[in-house]
């Protein structure tokens, strides 16, 4: 499903250039549940920007669903995301004056799906189909990280990209997403991808790769 071959990645600072991913390499299965670690500076951030189609390498190849993808443009990047692509983000990233069930709708929309059917299925899923009509404010942060995963769900991508989801959540509601995550996971047989600091989030991966100063450090299956 996933395999980065040499990727670096370069930025410009001023009159020189900095260097965060030093020729980063792994494969990911389909349908396989992957943590990504590192402390501060690891490359975390960069490595999901490029795996999400969000950034482009300076150099290396990164091949999705057997495509080199690392050297599209920006149209045919955005196309990659809405059809190959969801994401889970630490924030929500909710819309504030829209519904839940009008957030996951809006996601289906940039992907260019119609079918509001699919959002209230997706709702029902992770168990917030009786809060379709509530707004983000009026929804705890669990059940606003419910809405985000039922929104990158609903219309079913080959791969699904988490960002510290139990970042801003206490331990119970971790818990609890992490669960409903394993659990759609193994409905839904996408493949995800989990960026996390936290060794207990990432215990419910099936393995672990380790980045350190912008190169895999050491992987690990569990």
């Amino acid at each position: 499903m996933i395999r980065l071959e040499r990727i670096t990645k370069t930025y410009p600072m001023g009159n020189r250039e900095l260097t965060v991913l030093h020729g980063i390499e792994f494969n990911i299965k389909p349908r396989e549940m992957v943590a990504i670690m590192g402390p501060s500076g690891s490359g975390k951030s960069t490595t999901l920007n490029i795996l999400g189609c969000l950034d482009t390498p300076s150099s290396g190849s990164y091949y999705l669903d057997g495509r080199d993808v690392s050297k599209l443009n920006r149209h045919e990047l955005a196309t990659v995301r809405s059809q190959k692509i969801g994401f889970v983000f630490q924030s929500y990233n909710l819309l504030p004056r829209m519904s839940a069930l009008e957030n996951v709708k809006l996601g289906l929309k940039y992907a260019g799906i119609h079918d509001g059917s699919l959002a209230q299925e997706a709702l029902a899923r992770v168990g917030l189909a009786d809060r379709a009509g509530h707004k983000p404010t009026e929804m705890s942060g669990g059940e606003q990280q419910r809405v985000a995963i039922a929104r990158a769900l609903a219309k079913n991508p080959p791969v699904i990209l988490a960002d510290e989801p139990t970042g801003n959540l206490d331990s119970r509601s971790s818990a609890d997403i992490m669960d409903m995550l394993v659990a759609l996971h193994k409905e839904q047989g996408n493949t995800l991808i989990m960026i996390t600091h936290e060794p207990d989030m990432a215990s419910y991966c099936e393995r672990i790769i380790h980045l350190k100063d912008g190169l895999v450090k050491s992987e690990e299956t569990l």
